[in-house]
């Protein structure tokens, strides 16, 4: 008995032998085991697509012409004709600064021209006194000259006559000096008077343009500073609200791509709720990035600073006229905060692919999955690499499902794709992400797998 139960464990031992032997080599003929294991990758195909290349920048909106006032001359405003909001047209009356100090010092002025001038008449009577004294001297001189030579009188007597002579001729030429002096003062008094009367009509304020008075800075009875060598007090500022324009600053890398009369949309804080866009043109770039006015500035600005340059876009008035109703006659306000997108090129219809499939590759360094345990992801590696050597490249996705590397050549790009111009073929199947794996883990020959969608929990 014990025989035969020990001949049954034996066969049963050996069937089950058989069964695992034939379930190996079937599964590993079905490739459920001894298969290299594949990277889950998601997947996506080459298509042509529309691309619109925009900048994106931020700004403020201001009118295209705003004059600011500043006054001249210092006092109290006595007079406030207008006030915010208000349209005015060139050459209206504004404001007016107390004059009673610049009417005194006008009248003083003008005295001072007419004492000047006195001084010249008094000066010309002197000069004729002192001609008609030497037109005296001269003939007293000639007389007794005459008897000397005759010698008449003596040598001392014509000594006398000939000094008088002589200090006659000097009185007149001091008469004439006196009478140029006096001339001279009644030039200086004039110009005097002519500064005086230029304060004085400084104390009304007129409009240089027409205009809306979009800022006002001052109330009446308020003290203001000014003078003729610097700006003072800012009193209003003046703007044609009927042209706005948007001030964006750009960063270095987006400038080179922005050229004049770029087409730009406009999105306005204050109607972003409504969902309304507006358009516009770029009509200005700066030549020079912002706070390099002088050398001074430059030499203050870091290395480390962000370098930006100033555009000026001008809102069409036709992309807001139905909004210009009623009292809204300026619906966009100088300051209002908006947003551009400055399209700088578009191509319809080109082969491109999705931004996150194209990547760059060194083919002399290793992925970042070669990278041994315990080595310092950090390390600075001990070449340089050459910019030649980077190359942008996508992974596409072999008859093997292994992944290959293609080298590719890149055109524009929008927020989305980018145009490739050589090295793929449209419908080819390339690998788009996760992202890390595209760009730095996903190497040449790696076998490649779809990503499973995880099922959202009910």
């Amino acid at each position: 008995m014990a025989k035969k139960s020990s001949n049954k464990i034996w066969w049963i031992l050996g069937g089950v032998v058989l069964l695992l032997g034939g379930g190996l080599a079937i599964a590993k003929q079905q490739g459920l085991i001894g298969k290299e294991p594949s990277t889950e990758v998601e997947f996506t195909k080459a298509k042509k697509a529309d691309i619109i290349e925009r900048v994106s920048a931020s700004g403020k909106i201001q009118p295209e012409v705003e004059v600011k006032l500043s006054p001249d001359v210092s006092g109290e405003i006595v007079g406030l004709y207008v006030t915010e909001g208000d349209s005015v047209r060139a050459g209206q009356l504004l404001l007016k600064i107390k004059p009673d100090n610049y009417e005194s010092l006008f009248a003083r002025a003008e005295a001072q021209v007419n004492s000047a001038r006195a001084s010249v008449e008094q000066s010309k009577s002197g000069q004729s006194q002192s001609e008609s004294r030497l037109l005296k001297a001269k003939i007293d001189y000639d007389r007794n000259k005459k008897l000397h030579d005759d010698k008449v009188i003596s040598d001392a007597d014509f000594d006398q006559f000939n000094s008088q002579y002589l200090v006659a001729k000097q009185d007149v030429e001091s008469a004439k000096a006196n009478v140029l002096a006096a001339e001279f003062n009644v030039k200086s008094s004039q110009a005097a008077l002519k500064e005086a009367r230029a304060n004085l009509t400084k104390t009304t304020i007129y409009a240089p343009q027409s205009g809306t008075v979009s800022k006002l800075n001052v109330e009446l009875g308020e003290r203001v500073v000014g003078t003729s060598q610097m700006a003072g007090t800012e009193l209003l500022r003046i703007a044609n609200l009927n042209k706005m324009e948007v001030r964006v600053n750009v960063n270095e890398n987006d400038i080179t791509r922005v050229s004049m009369n770029d087409t730009v949309i406009i999105d306005v804080d204050s109607y972003s709720a409504s969902g309304r866009k507006f358009k516009g043109i770029v009509y200005e770039i700066a030549s020079s990035a912002n706070g390099l006015g002088n050398s001074a500035a430059a030499a203050a600005v870091s290395s480390d600073a962000v370098t930006e340059f100033e555009v000026k876009i001008r809102v069409l008035r036709s992309s807001y006229s139905d909004l210009i109703v009623g009292k809204r006659s300026y619906p966009l306000k100088p300051g209002m905060t908006a947003s551009v997108e400055i399209i700088t090129n578009r191509k319809m219809g080109v082969l491109s692919v999705p931004l996150a499939t194209v990547t760059t590759r060194d083919p002399t360094m290793k992925p970042e999955g070669d990278k041994k345990e315990g080595e310092d992801n950090n390390q600075e590696p001990e070449k340089v690499i050459k910019k030649d050597k980077i190359k942008e490249v996508v992974f596409v996705m072999d008859k093997d499902s292994k992944a290959k590397l293609r080298e590719v050549k890149t055109g524009i790009s929008d927020f989305e794709n980018i145009e490739i111009l050589s090295g793929l073929k449209e419908g080819e199947t390339i690998i788009s992400g996760p992202y890390i794996t595209v760009s730095k883990k996903l190497k040449e020959g790696e076998l490649v797998a779809k990503k499973k969608v995880e099922e959202k929990k009910k």
